[in-house]
Formats: C-alpha cells, sequence, structure tokens
C-alpha cells in the first residue's frame, strides 16, 4: 500500500501550513550526519513508503554481494510476502559479466542493470550496498527517503575497509560476523550501526570458506531489517570509538612471505587468507647453505633459538635466511671496478 506523504524536510514554501519553519530530518539522516534538501529531492519524488513491499536498488560487484542480490530477488519474486516491489542494479564496468558474479546474477535474472556512475533514474525507497568499493555522494545517498544500507563481513568497527574476511583469517581471529549499518558519505563503513551478529570462525577455513557462511548470514539480516525497516532504522546505534581496525586491499607485498618474519602458522595463515583468491603466494629468493628439499621444508629449516629451545611449538618456528658472502671471483671483480681510475 502507498501512502502519500509530503517530504517537507525543508522549509515549507511561504513558510505557512501545518509545519512550522523547519521540520526535523527523519532519525535516520541525524545519526548518520546528513540534512535534508529543501523542496521535493528527497527520495525522487513526493510519495514515501511506510511500510513494504519497498523499491530497492542493490549497489555490487563480488561473490559476497550476489548472495545479496539473490536473498532480494527471491523476496521479490515472492508474492506472498510483498517485502520487494521493484530491485534493480548498480555495478561497475567490466568487459566481461563472468568478472563480476552481481551483474552475471542480474543479467541471467533478467535484472535491469546500469554500469556506475549510472544509477538509473527510477524512483527508490531504499538502497542496498554490499562489496561495491565506490564511496557514495551525499546527494545520491538523500535520493532514497529510508537511506543506503550496508552489508559488511565484519564486526564494525573491526575491519572496515575492503577485505575484512581476508584479514580476519589473516590475523587468526576466533570470532566473525557480519554487520548491517547505514552508509555515510566521504567514509567507508563508519555509519550507525542497525544489526550485527557473530559466529564462530571454523579451523583452518579459507577465506572463500568464511564468504560463504557470511554471505548467507548477511543476505538473511537485511531481509529481516526490510520487514521492519522504519523500526530499525529509528533503533539504528552510533559504532563506539574503541576496537577500530582497518582492512586494506591485499597488495603484492603483502602476499610474500617473509620467512624470518612469520611463524608457520603465520604462513598458513596467509595461505588461507588469499591462496585460493589469486592461487598464488609469493615467495622472496632465498639463499641457503644447501639446497632445501621437500623434507627440509616439512620439518623445517630453523633458526638456531629453536634448536636451543626445543620446547617451542612448532607454530612458533621460523625458517632461517642465511646471505651468504660473495664468492672470491666476485669480490676481486668488484674490486677492480672500484679501483679503476676515472676518465
Amino acid at each position: 500500500m502507498r501512502v502519500p506523504v509530503r517530504c517537507c524536510w525543508g522549509p515549507l514554501p511561504g513558510g505557512g501550513g501545518g509545519c512550522a519553519g523547519r521540520r526535523q530530518s527523519p532519525q535516520w539522516r541525524s545519526l548518520v550526519g546528513l540534512s535534508g534538501s529543501s523542496g521535493g529531492e528527497d527520495g525522487r519524488g513526493a510519495r514515501v513508503r511506510e511500510k513494504p513491499p519497498w523499491r530497492v536498488l542493490f549497489f555490487g560487484t563480488d561473490q559476497f554481494a550476489r548472495e545479496t542480490l539473490r536473498a532480494l530477488h527471491a523476496a521479490r519474486e515472492n508474492k506472498g510476502e510483498e517485502l520487494i516491489d521493484n530491485l534493480e542494479v548498480v555495478t561497475v564496468p567490466s568487459p566481461s559479466p563472468k568478472r563480476l558474479p552481481v551483474k552475471q546474477y542480474a543479467v541471467q535474472s533478467q535484472l535491469p542493470v546500469y554500469e556506475w556512475p549510472d544509477v538509473g533514474s527510477g524512483e527508490y525507497d531504499v538502497g542496498v550496498v554490499a562489496s561495491f568499493g565506490r564511496l557514495l555522494s551525499e546527494a545520491l545517498i538523500l535520493k532514497f527517503p529510508y537511506g543506503v544500507l550496508n552489508v559488511h563481513p565484519s564486526c564494525l568497527p573491526r575491519w572496515r575497509g575492503p577485505a575484512p574476511i581476508i584479514h580476519t583469517v589473516l590475523h587468526g581471529d576466533t570470532v566473525a560476523g557480519v554487520t548491517i549499518m547505514q552508509i555515510r558519505p566521504k567514509r567507508f563503513d563508519v555509519g550507525p550501526i542497525l544489526k550485527q551478529e557473530t559466529v564462530p570462525v571454523p579451523p583452518k577455513s579459507t577465506t572463500k570458506d568464511l564468504e560463504a557462511v557470511l554471505s548467507r548470514l548477511g543476505a538473511n539480516m537485511l531481509i529481516s531489517i526490510l520487514k521492519n525497516l522504519p523500526e530499525s532504522l529509528n533503533n539504528g546505534r552510533q559504532q563506539p570509538a574503541e576496537g577500530v581496525t582497518h582492512a586494506p586491499k591485499i597488495s603484492a607485498a603483502t602476499s610474500c612471505i617473509k620467512w624470518e618474519e612469520q611463524t608457520s602458522e603465520q604462513i598458513f595463515r596467509l595461505h588461507r587468507a588469499i591462496g585460493n583468491i589469486d592461487g598464488w603466494i609469493g615467495v622472496r629468493s632465498v639463499m641457503l647453505k644447501k639446497t632445501l628439499t621437500a623434507t627440509d621444508f616439512y620439518n623445517g629449516y630453523l633458526h638456531p633459538w629453536y634448536q636451543k629451545n626445543s620446547q617451542a611449538q612448532p607454530s612458533q618456528c621460523r625458517f632461517q635466511t642465511l646471505r651468504l658472502p660473495l664468492k672470491k671471483k666476485q669480490k676481486k671483480k668488484l674490486l677492480l671496478c672500484n679501483s679503476a681510475p676515472s676518465s
């Protein structure tokens, strides 16, 4: 059912009517630090729905986001529930839909698809973001009467940023989770929390294993939020200032094993975090007194401190890199080059 509501967050024309001066912004706007614009710009029109079914614009790219889109699409197809009325998709440009699971799913499901920065021109009630990787402007956020929700795979404020699942595995976290929050302009993952749930991280799980668990959890949490959207927005809470950590993208330097600095457990976590994503882990050149065999790597070619402290657990052991002196011929050649008179 549609309820006609005049969007008058700004001053009313002529300063009269039933509103004296300026009306207060909706609760979600004050939570995320936004102020409504004057006129009828908010919500792309003057008709705001107070309850489902919602018109949703979805922003996403990867496999995690695909599960959220799948849940939204299933809710739209479930006519008996009447939760989603219209569903459209925004993704990033790509030469092939196969590289973007969200685009591939949207095309197969015959959903309208736009390529960023094109966001269509329809009327929407709420936006949903999952693994999109682009900052939404304040002007865009204000076009949605109920703002923009973000499905983020971490227990915010821990692991803000584009790679929370990778860093959860990389740092050996024993607990992971999903947060449904509201988008705030200019900064990633700092908006108010609407819902948050945690799950234990299974031992030896990879990033893809954990992604599968968290994507299903996040999709279910989002659907529950949409069923009681106005109430959920009014009950939002600010993120705590303590416990903030960041999850930047993995660089080539991060993906390299540092034999003298990392324990075997840390190397194993690195493999589980990114080994099955990019398919490789970098290894810098290592010079040793002998050629290593498979047995050497299995048993560990270890620091002398381990030989003196054999009570240490194998997971605490480090490989030893030896920097051998240059051969005599190479030394002699270098000396001759250095002593040659300059012309």
